[in-house]
């Protein structure tokens, strides 16, 4: 892994998605850290950081498909960025993905081909 162009992807093995965006990472040559979030879990200060990085609201970065958001009521417009935070954090499946991290920015790499714009021209 090249330590001076370090790459940090939040990653799903069972999302296509972000199947194919470390394989982009891969094939232009980087191995980067991946970071099995569902098995590892997220810590507001990560979660608060990354979303601020991605200049993006806790409601921007949640999945709303195949997530308990709706039965957690957090699609109600009164649902607070507090409220959904914390619900990220007992349910990672919430945040939306993969997140990708390098020196260039931090992004929600959807489509897959977004990733681009974070690795070395």
């Amino acid at each position: 892994m090249s330590t001076d162009f370090p790459i940090t992807i939040y990653h799903n093995p069972a999302c296509g998605t972000s199947r194919n965006t470390l394989e982009t990472i891969r094939a232009a040559g980087y191995q980067p850290t991946v970071v099995e979030y569902l098995k590892a879990g997220w810590t507001r200060p990560q979660l608060e950081r990354l979303f601020g990085a991605m200049s993006v609201t806790p409601r921007q970065a949640m999945r709303e498909k195949g997530s308990p958001a709706a039965e957690l009521g957090l699609f109600d417009a009164s649902a607070s960025d507090d409220q959904i935070l914390d619900a990220m954090v007992t349910h990672p499946i919430l945040v939306n993905r993969p997140i990708v991290v390098t020196p260039l920015g931090a992004k929600l790499t959807r489509p897959a081909e977004l990733v681009l714009a974070l690795l070395k021209p």
